[in-house]
């Protein structure tokens, strides 16, 4: 593995500038950077619309009778997956995107369990980006004009969400360092820093 094909997958902290280091990442590596913008290949492709990936984004799955009421609503999304529930329906569908995002090449892709999606391609380095809590309270803060106790409480129900929904539809535990090639804490070195460590690991990883 190399920087040439290497597929960069980054769960990460609400807070901690995972998204900043994945973007930062893919602009040095000069490959396609996927946060958002896989919402909107992944309905595209679906022929499912927006507003339901948008709608269920990295949130856990619903109960039985939420997506039984759910389905009645006129998205427009296709006949295909008659009788699954839509979280379920989105997940399926935002996986066969990762899936064929990873087979056309090198790239970053920020959380959606892309790490599990692409576990079994020899290309993969999956990244986890944590930090300390008073750091990623201060960055929600400067980010979002949020007050101290807001920002906390946005880190610790997004946080909750990603979370089940990690652990919900793939086989591992999100933040667990068992469920990652790499876990940097970024409060310990900086957007920059993590960078650099990530592309140290594409090439220690390459050579063994």
């Amino acid at each position: 593995m190399n920087e040439s094909n290497v597929i960069i997958t980054l769960g990460r902290q609400t807070g901690s500038g995972g998204r900043k280091i994945g973007r930062k990442l893919a602009e040095e590596l000069n490959i396609p950077f996927y946060d958002r913008e896989l919402l909107t290949r992944a309905a595209k492709e679906s022929g499912l619309s927006q507003a339901l990936f948008e709608g269920h984004d990295e949130k856990p799955t619903n109960s039985f009778l939420y997506s039984l009421v759910m389905d009645t609503y006129p998205y427009g999304y296709a006949s295909s997956f008659n009788g699954m529930p839509i979280d379920h329906k989105v997940f399926l569908a935002q996986f066969d995107a990762i899936k064929k995002i990873g087979s056309e090449g090198a790239c970053v892709i920020v959380g959606r369990c892309a790490d599990y999606a692409l576990e079994n391609n020899p290309n993969l380095l999956s990244v986890f980006i944590y930090g300390e809590m008073e750091d990623k309270i201060q960055r929600l803060r400067e980010e979002y004009d949020v007050s101290e106790a807001k920002a906390r409480e946005m880190i610790l129900k997004t946080d909750k969400k990603r979370s089940s929904y990690y652990n919900y539809y793939s086989n591992k535990k999100w933040g667990d360092a068992k469920s990652y090639h790499l876990c940097l804490n970024s409060s310990a070195f900086g957007i920059e820093g993590c960078v650099g460590l990530i592309r140290d690991a594409i090439l220690r990883k390459n050579n063994g």
